[in-house]
């Protein structure tokens, strides 16, 4: 019997392979999709394709777009990337390394994937504990894409699949998604975070996306495996 196909965002971060990791771990055909879109990270994009080979996904799908176009974003534009700010500033607002409807187009092409290889389910990393200001990353929001799905494609208007976006980690801390992913066996050295990596290829230990790495990793009480620049950790 086939197994249920379901198209999983994969970034090449802890929390996109993390949710990758739990569709395969729920039996799920995987058809991993990654969009190379300017971002100044594009580090991740050899991270993501370690781990689509990891979870031997049945398809690793790389899109290229291009949103430096619009920028407005410290990943996409001319702005510096945020650093050593602390846990309580990190939450506290929308970032600068929130990409203008970043989430809504990475979707819209998860879904054009999915009527296209027949699968109405979708796994996407989203988490509200982290970055809690960003707006596509809320409940809310991913029911209101489900909704708009079934609108906007011929399957869902014909009745011939029902869309759900599957967020396994919405409600997580970033130490118990790191303790999920290596209860599943996930290499984490595999995976990139580093919003600002240096030309030696380092990760900075100060951005962001470093810090609450970083910060999962002690919580979860193991060590982070990618290098880091300035010290040992």
């Amino acid at each position: 019997m086939a197994r249920k196909k379901a198209v999983a965002l994969l970034s090449g971060g802890v929390d996109s392979c993390t949710a990758a990791a739990i569709a395969k771990s729920e039996g799920f055909e995987l058809h991993a999709l990654t969009l190379r879109y300017g971002q100044r990270h594009e580090r991740e994009i050899e991270a993501a394709k370690r781990v689509s080979a990891a979870l031997e996904v049945r398809n690793h799908l790389i899109i290229d777009i291009d949103l430096r176009s619009i920028g407005g974003s410290a990943l996409t534009d001319q702005i510096d990337v945020p650093k050593a700010r602390s846990i309580q500033e990190i939450s506290r607002a929308i970032p600068v390394t929130y990409v203008p409807a970043r989430n809504t187009i990475f979707l819209s092409f998860a879904l054009a994937l999915s009527e296209k290889v027949g699968a109405e389910d979708i796994f996407f990393g989203a988490n509200q504990l982290d970055y809690s200001g960003y707006p596509d990353c809320r409940e809310e929001y991913i029911r209101a894409f489900e909704r708009m799905a079934h609108l906007a494609t011929q399957a869902g208007v014909e009745g011939r699949s029902k869309f759900k976006v599957h967020t396994p980690l919405i409600r997580m801390t970033k130490g118990e998604i790191i303790k999920k992913g290596l209860e599943l066996g996930l290499d984490y050295s595999l995976t990139w975070s580093c919003y600002d990596p240096t030309p030696e290829g380092l990760a900075c230990g100060l951005c962001d996306s470093c810090q609450l790495r970083l910060k999962g990793f002690q919580e979860a009480g193991v060590k982070d495996q990618i290098r880091y620049a300035g010290k040992t950790r």
